[in-house]
């Protein structure tokens, strides 16, 4: 099952507050890069019939079938360093190939 971690969850619950709908956050593939799949996550306030429903730490997470199975042992982090911040999808057993430059 994807875990929120706690970090993630408290930085993402004071982004819900402001908003009075009832969003979810959705879970997507956003592309395929040399070490794997890419997702991305987007407030969503809408679920679709086929959609897989989970909460985890207090956030309601939605995602197709094919994204659960892929982040079957997956995190949602918030990381905060001197590059920025931001949400972070942490997936088990991949790592970046190193040839292109652009995997961590």
């Amino acid at each position: 099952m994807i875990e929120v971690t706690d970090k993630a969850a408290a930085e993402l619950k004071a982004i819900l507050e402001t908003d009075e709908k009832d969003v979810a956050l959705r879970i997507y593939v956003a592309g395929v890069a040399c070490s794997g799949i890419q997702y991305g996550l987007a407030l969503d306030e809408e679920e679709k019939e086929d959609d897989i429903k989970i909460e985890s730490n207090g956030i309601k997470l939605v995602m197709t079938k094919d994204v659960e199975e892929g982040l079957a042992e997956g995190k949602i982090d918030f990381i905060e360093d001197e590059n920025g911040k931001g949400f972070l999808i942490r997936t088990p057993n991949v790592g970046g190939c190193g040839t292109c430059g652009s995997c961590h």
